[in-house]
């Protein structure tokens, strides 16, 4: 709070949620993962703060060492970061990790990426805003960079201005209905921990050749639904399916940053009361995850979900109109061009930085097998 207190496009998180999010007896991430988290401090005032994290879960499925670090903040001051940045290295050599990865908070799963490009605008929910300088703190370090993730903008007026969405993407999702039987409908909310069910058998596998992309569990999933419920509009959410069988997901939220950006982090006195005021002038959304499983990604389920957003897009009616979509890996070729294809512009640039660290115990460990086979 005290380093962004003069940064207008900064927006206070809750500070309820993020207690909780940090609560190793709450968060199912502890349940799977080795944490510390470091404060640095200069004459009795935090003037700067990391976490180191060893996600097994991560280092299962990807079949890697990796050490993660994230919640970076800092003033700018490059002794108070490399002092973290060196606690979080030396945490993560002890327990034999040969790359320090992020900032990941706590996972891709969740907010990730270090903001390099798109300062000048307000983060929408669930999104990052950090100083500019944090960039160049972590390169003089020695971190570089591993993966840029994109956001990108559409606007129903620019849409519209260039006549619509490309045409092949209109016919392709008319033949996922008449062609191939895919029916589209809205997630239920009486039934959203089915529905999250429905959702996360999707997002496991549509997601899962990504880069550093680490799957959810059952109890994680529960876990997001009940932190998101407050916010969720089951009309901006859609399940694909065919025969009882679902196939594709898209999960969209109204960007209730609008109404916490006068909340100060706090729900009580006040903070319920602004938040139902200005939740009225929520015009903009996040697409946060729309996949398809891999066998059916040839249907064209995606641009159905795509027609679905534009068609429920309502700026007459002064309701949701415009929005983000992402993050999307720099390397996805096939999205990228998809978000082209729809007048979208990139307006946000978040980086994934990454260091070898040589020499690590488990590095030592190898090291002296091969030094055995050849003896034997």
């Amino acid at each position: 709070m005290r380093l962004y207190r003069n940064e207008p496009n900064w927006i206070p998180p809750l500070v309820a949620e993020r207690r909780a999010f940090l609560d190793r007896r709450k968060n199912p991430f502890f349940g799977h993962a080795d944490v510390e988290l470091f404060l640095a401090w200069r004459d009795g005032q935090p003037v700067g703060r990391i976490s180191a994290h060893v996600d097994r879960h991560l280092n299962d499925f990807q079949q890697n060492d990796w050490g993660l670090f994230g919640f970076f903040e800092c003033e700018h001051d490059h002794e108070v970061a490399g002092a973290l940045l060196d606690t979080a290295e030396g945490w993560l050599r002890e327990r034999g990790r040969d790359r320090m990865v992020g900032p990941m908070d706590f996972t891709t799963n969740d907010e990730c990426g270090l903001l390099v490009e798109g300062h000048e605008r307000p983060p929408l929910i669930l999104e990052g805003w950090h100083h500019p300088y944090y960039s160049e703190l972590l390169e003089r370090w020695g971190l570089s960079k591993a993966m840029d993730l994109y956001m990108w903008e559409l606007r129903l007026d620019k849409v519209e201005d260039k006549g619509g969405f490309h045409p092949l993407i209109h016919a392709t999702a008319k033949k996922v209905t008449d062609e191939h039987g895919v029916t589209v409908r809205n997630m239920r909310r009486d039934d959203l921990e089915a529905e999250i069910g429905h959702f996360l058998e999707v997002y496991n596998a549509a997601w899962k050749d990504n880069w550093a992309f680490v799957p959810l569990d059952e109890t994680e999933a529960r876990w997001y639904t009940k932190s998101l419920r407050p916010v969720l509009d089951e009309t901006w959410t859609w399940i694909a399916e065919r025969d009882g069988e679902v196939l594709g997901a898209a999960l969209t939220l109204p960007d209730v940053n609008v109404a916490l950006a006068h909340m100060n982090g706090r729900l009580l006195p006040f903070g319920w009361a602004k938040f139902l005021w200005y939740r009225r002038k929520i015009h903009g959304c996040r697409v946060l995850a729309l996949g398809v499983k891999p066998e059916y990604q040839d249907l064209g389920i995606a641009a159905a979900l795509y027609i679905e957003h534009l068609d429920h897009a309502d700026p007459e009616r002064k309701k949701i109109w415009w929005g983000e979509m992402g993050w999307i890996l720099e390397t996805n070729e096939a999205m990228n061009r998809a978000m082209e294809g729809m007048g979208g512009k990139i307006v946000r640039r978040y980086r994934i930085f990454d260091k070898e660290l040589a020499g690590t115990g488990a590095d030592e460990a190898k090291a002296w097998e091969t030094v055995e086979g050849l003896a034997e």
